[in-house]
């Protein structure tokens, strides 16, 4: 029997809405009216209606949430409701994507995931690795909860660290360290619920990274307001089955005046160059 995991259920829901993309949920104070958790909450559930038929995943940040403290977690917990009723009415579950970037060590982490699995209900999460194995562990007991590891992102400051070339333990042959990540995440990825983040930004990059993580998941930001390309980033990231690449996009969507209308053309654009690159 085939073990369901995180990936198996988001490959369901991107069959069901023939879509690659993932709409991020990110309120940004100065979008929003006042800057209050309802305002927050206001502006993320008028993504969600207009957006959900195209949205293989959502991927609210937890940090424009914690800015208005105990309401702006409410208003977090009201979200997540409010995707999973969305889904319902659409007759096919929408994962939820928390991100958060935890990493810290293993008994915090434990406390972490209960938060994000447990309190919050969601169905994966974005996870820093630089604290190692253990650091990651107490997210992958139930591997229908998924774990998007920071591998190259999407920010021009990531050149500073994760390019940096090291030299594993045993090995005598250097490598970036968004490599080696990659490298470690096949490794430890026993359950199936592991994936990366490999920002769009950096096309040439996210082609050595699929080499060398050929079937997992990748959660790529950066298309758009970052200035990632959509073309280039299909091509480098898609894996062989046309699948394994979730493009997240935030601002373009969230800022334009018609979001059903953008979210539909992004969704559209992603199948059409996905198609026209398997010929």
């Amino acid at each position: 029997m085939t073990m369901t995991t995180f990936f198996s259920l988001l490959e369901q829901r991107v069959a069901a809405s023939d879509s690659l993309l993932c709409v991020g949920l990110d309120p940004h104070l100065h979008d929003l009216p006042t800057p209050t958790a309802d305002s927050a909450l206001n502006f993320c559930l008028h993504l969600v209606r207009n957006t959900a038929p195209y949205a293989a995943a959502f991927k609210p940040n937890i940090a424009f949430f914690e800015v208005f403290g105990a309401e702006g977690w409410r208003a977090l917990q009201a979200l997540i409701q409010a995707i999973r009723e969305q889904a319902d009415r659409l007759g096919s579950p929408i994962p939820i994507i928390l991100d958060a970037k935890r990493g810290d060590i293993a008994s915090t982490a434990e406390a972490y995931a209960r938060s994000a699995f447990e309190t919050l209900g969601v169905d994966a999460i974005t996870l820093s690795p630089y604290l190692g194995r253990d650091s990651v562990e107490p997210f992958l007991g139930d591997p229908t909860k998924g774990v998007f590891l920071l591998c190259k992102t999407s920010n021009a400051g990531s050149m500073e660290i994760q390019n940096l070339l090291v030299l594993p333990v045993g090995s005598d042959r250097p490598m970036p360290l968004y490599l080696y990540i990659a490298e470690l995440a096949v490794a430890w990825n026993q359950s199936g619920n592991i994936g990366l983040v490999v920002g769009a930004t950096h096309p040439q990059i996210m082609a050595h990274i699929r080499a060398a993580a050929p079937g997992m998941w990748f959660l790529a930001p950066g298309i758009g307001v970052q200035g990632g390309e959509l073309e280039q980033a299909l091509r480098a990231g898609l894996r062989s089955d046309g699948l394994g690449l979730l493009i997240n996009v935030s601002r373009s969507i969230a800022r334009s005046d018609d979001p059903v209308r953008a979210a539909a053309h992004l969704r559209d654009a992603i199948l059409r160059l996905r198609n026209s690159l398997k010929r």
